[in-house]
This record gives C-alpha cells, sequence and structure tokens, in this order.
C-alpha cells in the first residue's frame, strides 16, 4: 500500500526530534567534559617533550574522523530504522528490489581508500619527525635494558649508573626511591641510544608519547626535547620475563646546572667511564657498530 502524505509527514517530524534528541545529548557531552582538562588532549598522558604535540595531533585527528565516520553510518542507521520502520497499514509487500547500484557502490569503495591513504600519510608524516635523528644532540646517553632493569651511560660526561631490579613484592613506601633513575636536562636535545643485554625490550617514558624497543644485536636511536621539569615515570612496555612488571625507573628533567652536578656526583662516585655493549649476550650487528656512541663498543 503506497505511503500517504499523513504517513511522510509524520516521519518527518519524528525525525526532527529524534534529531533534536541526538543534537542535546551531543551538547550536553560536550559540555560535561568541557570541564575536563584532559579532553583538549585527547585523555593522553600530559605530554613533556617538544616532539609530544606530533603525537596528539595525530591522536586527536583520527578520533575525530573515526566520530564523524560513526555519526554518519549511525545517523543513517537510526534514518533507515526510522523511516522504514513497518506500520500498521503494510500490506507485507516487499520494496522493489535492486541487485546493484554502481554510484553507491564505487562511493563505499573510493571513500574509505581515501580515508585509510589520508590516515597513512599523517601517520607516516608524524613517525618521520618523530623518528628523525639527523640533529645534532646537545646530550647522548646509551640507555641499555637487561633483565630486569637498566644501565644509563651518559655518553659525553663519561660516566654510568646502573640499575637493580625494583624490590616490590612487599609493598612498602619508598621503594620508587631506589628505582634506577635517568637524568634529562630540560630544553636540550637528547639521544638515546638504545640497545638490550639479553632479549626484547621496550624503553617507554608515558610522559613522552612515545616509545621504542631495544632489540638484541641491534641498536635503535630516539631523540626528545624535554621542555618541562620534574619527574616521571617510566617502564618497560615489552613482555621480557618474570619480572618484567618491574623493571621500572624514574626519570628527572632538571636545568642544566643541576644535570651537571650529577654528572659531577656519578664521577665522585668512581662511576667513570661507560659499560660497555660487550656484557651484552648478543654481538652488534656490524651494520650498526658505528652508531654505538664512542667509548662503547
Amino acid at each position: 500500500m503506497p505511503r500517504t502524505d499523513r504517513h511522510v509527514g509524520r516521519t518527518r517530524r519524528r525525525l526532527g526530534v529524534l534529531g533534536l534528541a541526538i543534537s542535546m545529548v551531543a551538547l550536553s557531552a560536550c559540555s560535561a567534559v568541557g570541564i575536563d582538562t584532559k579532553f583538549s588532549n585527547g585523555y593522553l598522558p600530559e605530554g613533556v617533550t617538544e616532539e609530544a604535540p606530533l603525537v596528539e595531533n595525530l591522536w586527536i585527528g583520527s578520533w575525530i574522523a573515526a566520530m564523524a565516520v560513526g555519526v554518519l553510518v549511525w545517523g543513517l542507521t537510526l534514518w533507515c530504522i526510522v523511516a522504514y520502520r513497518r506500520r500498521k497499514d503494510d500490506d507485507g509487500s516487499l520494496p522493489v528490489q535492486l541487485q546493484y547500484n554502481v554510484p553507491l557502490e564505487v562511493l563505499y569503495t573510493v571513500v574509505p581508500m581515501l580515508m585509510v591513504g589520508a590516515l597513512f600519510y599523517f601517520t607516516e608524516d608524524a613517525q618521520s619527525k618523530l623518528h628523525d635523528v639527523s640533529q645534532e644532540p646537545d646530550t647522548t646517553i646509551n640507555v641499555v635494558g637487561k633483565q630486569w632493569t637498566w644501565d644509563f651511560n651518559y655518553v659525553d660526561a663519561d660516566v654510568h649508573d646502573s640499575g637493580q631490579m625494583a624490590e616490590l613484592a612487599s609493598g612498602e613506601e619508598g621503594a620508587e626511591e631506589t628505582l634506577p633513575t635517568l637524568y634529562l636536562p630540560v630544553g636540550e636535545r637528547v639521544e638515546f641510544v638504545l640497545t638490550s643485554r639479553d632479549v626484547i625490550h621496550s624503553f617507554w617514558v608515558p610522559a613522552f608519547l612515545e616509545k621504542m624497543d631495544l632489540v638484541p644485536g641491534v641498536v635503535n636511536r630516539l631523540q626528545v626535547t624535554p621542555n618541562k621539569e620534574g619527574t616521571y615515570q617510566g617502564k618497560c612496555a615489552e613482555l621480557c620475563g618474570a619480572y618484567h612488571s618491574q623493571m621500572l625507573f624514574n626519570v628527572k628533567v632538571v636545568s642544566p646546572a643541576e644535570f651537571d652536578a650529577h654528572m659531577q656526583d656519578l664521577k665522585d662516585r668512581g662511576q667513570t667511564g661507560l659499560l660497555p655493549n660487550d656484557l651484552n649476550r648478543e654481538d652488534i650487528v656490524p651494520r650498526d657498530q658505528d652508531l654505538l656512541p664512542e667509548g662503547d663498543q
């Protein structure tokens, strides 16, 4: 039975009410999260490096694109549910069945490909900038992962700091103070030369909004510029054995003067020279030998 003008008008009114309800919910949600400062950066940890906005922008842009697609799909789905619902005066006959619709099929093939291509472009652009190590760093630190703690070779100062595994089983306060601590000068570009003594580890400081693996026999490099002083948590982000959860460390971003004072303190304690990578279970592959800091072969 054909639809009457009365049915069409009723459908339009209900769609209008539904659209108004969705708008009200969306606006109320925006006002609720507007008071949450974390909403502005996509609920990521607060970035403390000059490179962090690259990750934030990519993350937020991806969510905006995903939400736009979601709203479109949800809107079309709700529209179909309301506009084509079964009515009391329906005679049970099916609408005209179409085998295909070339323009529509081209549309929903091309549009997703363009979306994936755009996402790939912006991801690759951010990644290439984050992993760019062509600039000369102000400070170079060889970070060495080992089961289940960290060694830090401060290359320019020719000193080292060797960590011990965290003792967290007791749950007593103060355990964090016993963790190995990596010192970084604020406002200076730092290059991390990442190596592993045994298995695959992952160097992760959540406040940096990026991480990188430490692979046995391979040298990976990462550069960041800390721009906010403070103490931050670091951890291994790769399952590396029984005590992986206790492979923790602190990161202290301090003034250049305080950083220099810590380097002098390490010298005064006799921790001069660099811990060699020949302590590793596997030799560094020949192609990466030149990436190791001088004296850290």
